[in-house]
């Protein structure tokens, strides 16, 4: 709405001596102070500098809470900037193309986090408002962060494809390697590089990073300089990756960790993405084999819709309930009422492991014992039934191995999949900061 305003606080002091021009012309000039002002175009979209004050304020108090010193003022606000026109082109694209999080939905996801974290809602409200963030923009903010998330599942994640070759190129290569089920806490820093940059850029790039490792390597605090330099989404947290398997790292970090020792520095690493530097915090060798205990279970599933509501749903599945506890065929009803992929093999689930489910089912699903049946349980896909059938304590095996090389290579192309589709949908937009101006 601002777009063709670029100094709207002169054009709101204009109205107010078109409106009085006496007072213009009898009291003495006065330092005029700017309320707002507009820090980044986004297409037809503003980002105004109070928007970004909000936004460096809870940054700070995020990075104040971990004990981490926040990078200098203009950095952090480069950083914060940089992230809300990245979030701003997803949205906009989410927008444009019809994706929505309505809100009951919302309400929903709400309820959840206040239940994760014990709290009532009007607990969690009070919580969120005590920490200085009007309530109200905590919801929104929650709505954006599902919109993102939905918008990545649909144009990054289901159309990443993995294939047998590569799984099975996958594990034999993870065989092949001494210490193939090494652990490490790993911190990092990112310095991007853009696509088809210039040997100019390039060299400006790498120039930050060598910069950011000469004050590691003078002793200075790894979170701050990461704070300060790093460009990846965690920079804010003080690049903290945490504990990885060694599976689930790049080849060019397995290969810089190899000499390094607990505390050690890495040099600077170039990727396909730009410039890493890493930290080796701790190391931890292979463990014995985990046994998992392991559930098999069938349910039936109603959704809410337009037509469905919540009572209907939660009403249809009681009745059902009823029925099964006076000996109807459990699977009979599953073909017939399940609104779930399982119904034709009669609401089964197969064996499943601690993870397989989202919490809500699985926290119903652990609570019964074999044969019970629970009462009507609500999830993100809507209510369902649940009985479990019996449980075995198993080992990792072959297709459990196979099932957990396919996820980390799904994490790898994901990872560097939306990175380049985010950099592909900016590319798309037309931004123009206007950080610098006064």
């Amino acid at each position: 709405m601002y777009k063709h305003f670029p100094h709207c606080t002169a054009a709101v002091l204009a109205c107010v001596l078109a409106l009085n021009p006496a007072a213009a012309q009898t009291q003495k000039p006065r330092q005029i102070i700017s309320i707002d002002r507009i820090v980044a175009v986004i297409d037809d979209e503003v980002i105004t500098r109070l928007d970004l004050a909000e936004r460096i304020k809870i940054a700070q108090r995020q990075l104040q809470q971990q004990g981490t010193s926040p990078p200098p003022e203009a950095v952090l606000e480069r950083q914060i900037l940089d992230r809300m026109i990245s979030d701003r082109v997803q949205l906009q694209h989410a927008k444009v193309t019809g994706l929505r999080i309505d809100d009951t939905e919302l309400e929903r996801a709400i309820g959840r986090i206040a239940q994760e974290n014990r709290l009532s809602l009007a607990d969690l409200r009070t919580a969120i408002e005590k920490g200085g963030v009007p309530f109200a923009s905590f919801r929104e903010d929650i709505r954006n962060e599902i919109v993102m998330a939905r918008l990545r599942e649909r144009e990054v994640d289901n159309k990443i494809v993995v294939t047998d070759g590569e799984i099975d190129n996958f594990i034999k290569t993870q065989q092949a390697q001494e210490g193939k089920g090494d652990e490490f806490n790993l911190s990092h820093i990112l310095v991007v590089v853009p696509e088809n940059a210039s040997p100019e850029q390039i060299q400006q790039r790498l120039s930050r990073a060598e910069q950011a490792l000469a004050q590691l390597k003078g002793g200075a605090d790894f979170r701050q300089v990461a704070a300060a330099f790093s460009e990846a989404p965690d920079a804010l947290q003080g690049g903290l990756l945490g504990w990885r398997e060694s599976a689930r790292l790049p080849e060019i970090y397995i290969d810089a960790l190899k000499p390094m020792r607990i505390g050690d520095l890495s040099p600077v690493l170039r990727s396909a993405n730009g410039f890493h530097i890493l930290k080796l915090n701790d190391q931890r060798g292979a463990t014995s084999p985990v046994i998992v205990q392991q559930t098999r279970a069938r349910h039936i599933l109603i959704k809410t819709n337009e037509l469905v509501s919540e009572n209907d749903a939660r009403a249809r599945l009681l009745a059902l309930k009823e029925r099964l506890e006076n000996k109807a065929d459990f699977a009979e009803l599953a073909r017939v009422h399940s609104e779930d992929g399982s119904a034709v093999k009669g609401g089964e689930l197969g064996w499943l492991s601690p993870g397989d489910t989202v919490p809500e089912f699985e926290r119903a699903m652990d609570a019964l014992k074999p044969g019970d049946i629970s009462a009507p349980v609500r999830s993100p896909f809507g209510w369902h039934v649940i009985q479990v059938m019996e449980r075995r304590n198993e080992d990792m095996s072959k297709e459990r191995q196979r099932l957990a090389a396919r996820q980390v290579l799904r994490e790898r192309k994901s990872d560097e999949a939306y990175h380049e589709w985010v950099r592909q949908l900016r590319d798309r937009s037309f931004i123009d900061i206007r950080l610098e101006e006064k």
